[in-house]
């Protein structure tokens, strides 16, 4: 385990952290920042490969068992708190951060599922919140997404906001991206026989509980403000809707996505949520 303490962020492969508000940069690269305890943990406990690690003494104390067993590319590099607290600009309270590299992408039915489970995918028309875009992926995990499809109108679910607000959930979640997401969408029924459902509450959508979510699905989310793209829409099966009171007519996208994924969970007979 190669262990380095500084006490400046001159060095070359200390780069990332220093263009941490360049994100193009990032992507351009192929890395991406995670930080904050749980977070980091969870790249360290993932298959994610990892570029470096910037921690305090204390936590380079608390994680040098786990990190024994992973290889770091650049290294590990210990720093005074203040020193990390530059970075930002801020304070920052936890101490620890970490450079990982973004996973190729996958092909969604090359995945291998469980005997006699059906595919449960997401599709992101037009998230341009990267804060939104992190919950959007933490509620996928939680209920059991096998990928998320991210349209070229949306932002990268790999930006430091979207990790940080994933909690993590990021790494265990494969992704797939489309420059042009009513394509593959309908390449997707056309091919894979899998239903298109648009979380739109258009006037012939039906409530959520009252649609199909079993079986081969692709629930598209779009942003509040605009919704889905009409491309998208029209690509779609069926439109549903969460039925709301005191006259509220929408609510934040990711709440929309915890709640919808939870009745496709509950409709597949699933006893574990």
């Amino acid at each position: 385990m190669k262990l380095l303490r500084i006490d400046s962020l001159s060095l070359t492969e200390l780069e990332p952290y220093r263009t941490m508000r360049r994100p193009a940069e990032h992507r351009e690269k192929g890395i991406f920042v995670a930080e904050g305890e749980k977070v980091v943990r969870r790249l360290v406990q993932s298959r994610l490969k990892i570029v470096s690690i910037l921690l305090t003494d204390d936590w380079s104390d608390k994680y040098s068992s786990l990190l024994e067993k992973r290889e770091i590319e650049d290294g590990i590099y210990v720093a005074e708190k203040k020193l990390l607290e530059e970075i930002v600009g801020y304070r920052l309270h936890q101490g620890i951060m970490a450079i990982g590299r973004v996973p190729d992408p996958v092909d969604i039915f090359d995945m291998k599922l469980p005997p006699g489970e059906s595919h449960l995918l997401v599709a992101a028309d037009g998230i341009a919140n990267s804060e939104n875009m992190g919950v959007i992926v933490r509620n996928c995990a939680a209920f059991g997404v096998h990928a998320l499809i991210v349209g070229g109108t949306s932002c990268d679910p790999y930006l430091r906001r979207a990790v940080r607000n994933s909690m993590g959930t990021i790494f265990e979640l494969p992704i797939v991206y489309s420059d042009n997401l009513a394509d593959i969408l309908e390449d997707m029924r056309l091919r894979h026989g899998v239903k298109l459902v648009a979380a739109h509450p258009r006037e012939k959508s039906v409530r959520v509980s009252d649609a199909d979510l079993s079986g081969d699905v692709c629930i598209v989310f779009g942003s509040e403000g605009e919704g889905i793209s009409p491309a998208v829409v029209d690509a779609c099966d069926i439109a549903v809707r969460v039925p709301m009171l005191n006259e509220v007519d929408s609510m934040n996208v990711a709440s929309s996505v915890g709640v919808i994924l939870y009745e496709s969970r509950r409709q597949r007979g699933k006893k574990d949520i």
